[in-house]
């Protein structure tokens, strides 16, 4: 690879994608695409040629762009990210859209956020509704600091954002006494086991227990599904986001557990991305029993 560089020959460098060279020249001169494409005949010095060759080879090796540059922007917010968080996708707009339809923007408001990770939603919830008390929960220590990372960046009042270290709802008292969450949001692992995407586009890269939850991909939903209706006050609602093909078994796994007016969001590429529900006066036997 060449030692020296001019801004073209880095942006439409041999093996990567014009997307990623973009972003990763971006980053590391600090200037937008507009003075990259008008000042294309300028010459990178050494540092920065062999730091951006360096760059390149890791996204030739398949390393996601996001970790390689340490951020990634969602909902309009640019999120620190490292490999111990999933990076943000498009996909997960969708749920923090639903959230933001249903938690009011002048009133108080509890919701939940299980797992977390980066602290996606749960921030850009905070961030768009100052009024709710958000608490962001993982059962990952280094997730939870990328966490506090990025509320304190992002949102500068972190008196009503809440860090939570939870195994989905172990950190949280007895369902008998907690129902008080209006909200409760959650993007759950949801990939099956062997799945041949984990092979491909980054995903090795990722932490494989917020990707991968068991031969349907299932587990995860289903443990939140049945716990959900304990912790939520009457007529609160409870979100999360599912896999492409889920949306049905999703609904199903809602209802068992007596939650009602089930309806889906469609992502942009119009698959049912999120499954939103209610819960309406006592849960039914069947999801006491189902959490025993």
């Amino acid at each position: 690879m060449p030692q020296t560089l001019t801004i073209r020959q880095a942006l439409f460098f041999e093996g990567i994608g014009k997307t990623e060279a973009r972003v990763l020249l971006s980053h590391l001169l600090k200037k937008e695409t507009a003075y990259l494409l008008a000042h294309d005949t300028e010459t990178l010095d050494a540092t920065s040629a062999q730091l951006y060759i360096s760059y390149v080879k890791r996204c030739l090796k398949g390393e996601p762009v996001a970790y390689i540059i340490g951020q990634k922007e969602c909902y309009g917010l640019m999120f620190r990210v490292t490999p111990d968080v999933l990076i943000p996708r498009p996909d997960t707009e969708t749920l923090i859209e639903a959230a933001l339809a249903v938690i009011p923007s002048d009133q108080p408001c509890r919701v939940l956020d299980l797992g977390t990770g980066s602290g996606v939603v749960a921030i850009a919830i905070a961030h768009h509704r100052p009024n709710a008390d958000v608490f962001a929960a993982d059962v990952s220590e280094a997730a939870l600091e990328v966490a506090r990372q990025n509320a304190k960046n992002l949102l500068g009042d972190v008196s009503r954002f809440h860090v939570v270290l939870s195994d989905w709802f172990s950190a949280f008292p007895e369902p008998l006494f907690s129902r008080s969450f209006d909200v409760i949001v959650s993007n759950p692992p949801y990939i099956k086991e062997g799945d041949a995407h984990l092979t491909e586009t980054g995903l090795p890269y990722e932490p494989h227990a917020a990707l991968v939850s068991g031969k349907q991909g299932l587990d995860a939903i289903t443990h939140l599904c049945a716990r959900a209706p304990n912790y939520l006050k009457p007529r609160g609602y409870f979100m999360l986001e599912q896999g492409y093909d889920q949306a049905d078994a999703v609904a199903n796994l809602m209802t068992l557990n007596g939650l009602t007016d089930i309806e889906h969001k469609k992502d942009l590429s119009g698959i049912r991305r999120v499954t939103v529900a209610r819960r309406f006066g006592n849960f039914n036997r069947q999801a006491r029993t189902a959490q025993k």
